[in-house]
Formats: structure tokens, C-alpha cells, sequence
């Protein structure tokens, strides 16, 4: 067996893929372990949620990602504990995985502050079979809505309410309305899919909290024009088959999306070291775990703050946190210290709908048409592999001029029994 310090991996995101890379030349060995096998690329999950993009589209084998640099090895399987003195991961299928140095790169998940029970009629958007299901329900409500004999059930079923003011759920809410007012017209006879009811429900203030004021107000604002109905101030009490409750308010809507919050891994919870509300791992400056230096933590199972701003859990700062992690270990295999970890934010963007988004780079503010095409451009030039880029801008550009989404296809059975 060789010598090398080995150095594993859990989690095949944006922070443990680029880890992974930045390694490509150090004299270690890596193991990558993925409960699957590709790495996904988060940003455009919800075009696939909406058909406008399969699911390969947006994904790509972590082998053939790895294929060239020989010294990393990808496993599939799931870790479920962390043996911090004895130095190996245990796994799912009763294994055991030794290692040198550690990077926990095992992402998030949706919360439902303390109502798990609302999971099974809100889905949340964190991997491509929660994206497929979404799609499905998505389609499948309109076809319900045909169906329907009853006027009341017909308008619950062409209701839908997304809970979760953030981008996922502004993105969720201007494309469904788009898919409601344009894709779908004409192919109906029974309904008439433009008046589809789109509710997007934020518990604070104003949608895009982490946006400026301004520019929040600018996406509401297009989110309007769309036809979506957007609730600020609005918490919701609960959440059941036929649809959710708003303080005193009952809103019948067969179709409940949930993008209102997110929880760290449970695998955090295995180190025994502290974390913060959201269960997250509050490492040390240099990525490191605290009392366990030949562990780090990167992507959404981290929380650091740098200049007194918390790190956010967006796909750039996971990158920047892997390739800084790599440093760190080689550092470490030097006898060197590592340096501190440094945040470089360079700005937030949301799409909202069809030439409709809004961009913050460092204060430099637009939106509409401009910023629309800056969406697109950054999302096609981060995307992995040329053929993803191609494909994703052939299929936009096909969208563009004919509002048409070219995975409208409905996997999975209507388990929704006919009335």
C-alpha cells in the first residue's frame, strides 16, 4: 500500500470537487465518497423543477470529471459517522474508511422548523430526484385541473404557493408563472392554464433579504408583472394535503413548494464540536475543526464569518473554501501554518423570469434585460464540461424565442387517487 498521506473527501459539491482538483499535483492520495455519482451544479436545479432542463443538463459523472488526475479515487456511498481519534469515517454499508487528513464537504438539506410532517406536501429543492418530483407534481396539477369537474378543486389545483422568499423560491415563482402564462397556452380545452394562481410567501420583510432594499423591490416588482402574488410579512402555521394556512387565512393549493430554509448535514452533529443554530460547523479561521486539526469543514457544513459578515452557503464561497482547504493541507504536510481563510464576495444575482433578473456586483446594481443576460452568461460559463454549456444554451435559446420547456416529460406515478 503506498505511503501516502490519504486524504478523504465526503461530499462531491463545489467545495469538495474543487478540494479535490487543487490537489490534483500534491503527493497525497484522495478518496472521494458521493452518495451519487455526479456532481450537480445547484444554481440551475429549479430549471430542471420546471422543465426547463433535464437533469443531465446540469450534472456530470464525478469520474469523468476526475477521470485524469490518477490520484483520486471516487467511491459511492454514504458516511454516517466521524471517529475523530480513531481516524476513520464509518459508512453506511458497515465499513470503515481510514484517513489522514478529513474535509467534510457533505452540504445541507431543507429544514422545517420543527415540522418534519409538512415534508411530504411542500418538497424542498436540494438534489435532482427532489427536482424530478417537483416537476412532476408541477405538471401533474394541471393535468388534475382538466380533469376536474368541480370549479373549487380546479382552482385549488391551478394554485401554487412557494414558501420562501429567497432566489430559489423567487426563481420557482417567476417561472411557474411563465410556464402558466405562456407554455402552456392553447394546450388545454378544459382550462385555461393563465389563470394559474402563483403565491410567494416570505415570512420577513421583503423577498431577497440578502439583496439591497432597492433591488428587492425591483424583483417584486417584476414578480408582479408576471402575475405572481407575492406575501411579505407572511408566516405560515400549516401545511397539509389540501393546502396551507396564513395566520387566520386558508389558501387551497394542491401544489406547496418549500424554499424557506436549510439545515447543515446531520453528519456535523458526529464531531462533537459546536455548532450554530442552522447545525452548522463553526470552524476555526483556517477551515480547520476545532480541537481536531486534521479535519476541515467546507460549502453549506460551515459557518465562519469574515469581516464581522457571515459566510454565505452560495456555490462561490464553496469554491473558494475548497481551493483554500487544499492549501491548508498542503501547508499542514509542509510543517507550515496555514493561513486564514478569506472571503472574496463578489456580488449576489437572481433570474426572476424571461429577461427579467436582478444583479449586485459590489454595489454596481441593474436589473431587467441587462441583468438577465449577466445571469445566463455567468450560470452557462460555470457550468462543468463544454457539452453542458452547449446543450443548456441550445435549449434557453430554443426557450427564448418560444417560451417552449423541453422537459416537460412526467416520470413517477400520480399517486393522487381520481375523484
Amino acid at each position: 500500500m503506498s505511503a501516502l498521506p490519504h486524504v478523504v473527501i465526503v461530499g462531491g459539491g463545489f467545495a469538495g470537487l474543487w478540494a479535490a482538483r487543487a490537489l490534483r499535483r500534491t503527493a497525497v492520495r484522495i478518496t472521494l465518497l458521493d452518495r451519487g455519482n455526479h456532481h450537480l451544479f445547484q444554481p440551475l436545479l429549479y430549471q430542471v423543477a420546471t422543465a426547463g432542463l433535464s437533469a443531465p443538463d446540469i450534472a456530470a459523472p464525478l469520474r469523468h470529471i476526475l477521470r485524469r488526475q490518477r490520484n483520486v479515487t471516487v467511491l459511492l456511498g454514504e458516511a454516517i459517522g466521524i471517529d475523530a481519534g480513531a481516524k476513520h469515517v464509518r459508512l453506511a454499508d458497515g465499513g470503515t474508511l481510514d484517513y489522514d487528513l478529513l474535509l467534510l464537504a457533505s452540504g445541507a438539506t431543507h429544514t422545517y422548523f420543527g415540522h418534519d410532517e409538512w415534508a411530504q406536501y411542500a418538497p424542498g429543492l436540494k438534489t435532482l430526484q427532489d427536482a424530478l418530483d417537483i416537476r412532476r407534481r408541477i405538471l401533474i396539477a394541471f393535468e388534475r385541473a382538466e380533469a376536474e369537474n368541480d370549479p373549487d378543486l380546479r382552482k385549488a389545483w391551478l394554485t401554487f404557493a412557494i414558501v420562501g422568499g429567497g432566489p430559489t423560491g423567487v426563481e420557482l415563482a417567476g417561472t411557474l408563472a411563465e410556464i402558466a402564462r405562456h407554455t402552456l397556452r392553447g394546450e388545454f380545452r378544459r382550462t385555461d392554464p393563465r389563470q394559474a394562481r402563483v403565491l410567494l410567501i416570505e415570512a420577513g420583510p421583503r423577498i431577497l433579504a440578502s439583496f439591497p432594499q432597492a433591488l428587492s423591490e425591483k424583483a417584486r416588482s417584476q414578480l408582479a408583472r408576471l402575475g405572481v402574488d407575492v406575501r411579505t410579512g407572511a408566516r405560515v402555521e400549516a401545511i397539509d394535503r389540501e393546502g396551507l394556512r396564513l395566520g387566520e387565512e386558508r389558501i387551497h393549493a394542491r401544489t406547496v413548494l418549500w424554499a424557506a430554509g436549510v439545515a447543515a448535514s446531520p453528519l456535523a452533529r458526529e464531531l462533537g464540536v459546536p455548532l450554530d443554530r442552522a447545525g452548522r460547523v463553526v470552524v476555526q479561521p483556517d477551515l480547520s475543526v476545532p480541537g481536531h486539526p486534521d479535519i476541515f469543514v467546507g460549502g453549506d457544513l460551515a459557518s465562519i464569518q469574515c469581516d464581522g459578515k457571515p459566510v454565505p452557503g452560495v456555490a462561490p464561497a464553496a469554491k473558494q473554501m475548497g481551493r483554500h482547504i487544499a492549501h491548508a493541507i498542503r501547508a499542514k504536510l509542509h510543517g507550515e501554518p496555514s493561513a486564514d481563510f478569506r472571503y472574496r464576495d463578489y456580488g449576489n444575482l437572481a433570474t426572476i423570469g424571461r429577461m427579467a433578473a436582478v444583479v449586485d456586483l459590489r454595489g454596481f446594481r441593474f436589473w431587467g434585460l441587462p441583468a438577465w443576460w449577466f445571469w445566463l452568461a455567468a450560470h452557462v460559463f460555470f457550468l462543468i464540461g463544454f457539452r453542458n454549456r452547449l446543450v443548456v444554451l441550445i435549449d434557453w435559446a430554443r426557450a427564448y424565442w418560444s417560451y417552449q420547456r423541453s422537459a416537460r416529460i412526467i416520470l413517477g406515478r400520480d399517486n393522487e387517487p381520481p375523484r
